[in-house]
């Protein structure tokens, strides 16, 4: 892998983590607020080293990641949010790992209000209901979203918050 491809990786990955934070940030005013009681979703891990003098390990992954978000709104309604963050501009369907697809659909047809929080540059972001990303291609005839496209759903940060929940499409 050349020095270009390594340096994006890693930006994109700085920028997903940070995109993450702004959300639990959000869960948790929401959480103030009485509104909301949003987790984060722990990655299925296992040790395969034991703790060294700091506490630090060495896992691996168990199995494809869950949603990144679960919780209840202050009406009863279970919440799960998966978020994606994109430094480019377009978010591919792909990006949704078959193993969050299928817990996606499982609580959607639960009926849990399900969503993929999209973050563009950490620039716009979009509450996206589970469906219309799920059927992308139905929706858009491609693959892909851009910006323009998720217009109605986007959401905005004020008071120091993403506020996802007052899209009405969250409300129970």
């Amino acid at each position: 892998m050349d020095n270009k491809k390594r340096t994006s990786g890693k930006r994109s990955r700085s920028s997903g983590a940070l995109w993450e934070k702004v959300i639990g940030v959000s869960c948790r005013k929401y959480s103030e607020m009485g509104l909301a009681e949003i987790e984060k979703t722990p990655e299925p891990m296992r040790p395969v080293s034991k703790p060294n003098a700091s506490g630090k390990f060495l896992a691996v992954f168990t199995k494809q990641a869950q949603p990144d978000f679960k919780g209840t709104g202050a009406g009863g309604r279970a919440i799960v949010i998966e978020a994606k963050h994109t430094d480019a501009d377009r978010l591919y369907r792909r990006v949704v790992t078959r193993e969050q697809a299928e817990r996606l659909d499982a609580h959607y047809r639960m009926g849990a209000a399900c969503f993929v929080l999209v973050s563009f540059k950490l620039k716009r972001y979009f509450m996206v209901p589970w469906d219309l990303f799920r059927d992308t291609a139905l929706h858009f005839g491609r693959q892909y979203l851009t910006p323009g496209d998720l217009e109605a759903y986007e959401v905005f940060i004020r008071d120091g918050m993403l506020r996802f929940l007052d899209n009405e499409e969250s409300k129970g």
